[in-house]
């Protein structure tokens, strides 16, 4: 009986531990810049993704981003991108990133990262940059006809 009382309330309290754990798991991870470059780097299934509009892309982004708009089509892009793939995600100050970050984790992503802080703090920082405007509309990026750089 000594026993049995201790025993019932350790496995209630780690019941409960389990139980408040696995609603509030997070299921992305944000790194500082430096540990989102190194992560980045490492991992041979990285894919980075630029979530903000195509203007903001257009004019500077991380290199060798693709664009995925987070007001675009997410259902479409989870339906169609590889569930092994590391996602690294990033937008102007974080806010997007993190929302898309969650919708991909809960599309079940095996892994997702977001950018603290987002790419103002990365360039903060000092990591490199494409800062030369892409030429081309949007349209034109879609169906694969537009070019690199804008002629100065």
């Amino acid at each position: 009986m000594k026993f049995s009382i201790p025993l019932l309330l350790l496995l209630t309290v780690l019941s409960l531990e389990l139980s408040a754990q696995s609603a509030d798991t997070v299921k992305y991870i944000s790194l500082e810049p430096y540990d989102f470059h190194l992560a980045w780097l490492r991992d041979d299934t990285a894919m980075l993704i630029d979530v903000r509009e195509f203007f903001e892309f257009k004019r500077s982004r991380i290199k060798d981003a693709v664009l995925i708009s987070s007001s675009g089509n997410l259902e479409f892009a989870a339906d169609t991108l590889d569930k092994d793939l590391a996602l690294f995600l990033y937008c102007t100050t974080d806010y997007r990133s993190i929302r898309v970050a969650r919708e991909f984790a809960e599309k079940g992503f095996r892994v997702v990262y977001n950018l603290e802080g987002g790419i103002r703090a990365w360039r903060k920082d000092g990591f490199p940059m494409e800062r030369h405007r892409l030429k081309g509309t949007k349209a034109q990026w879609r169906k694969g006809k537009a070019t690199g750089r804008q002629s100065d």
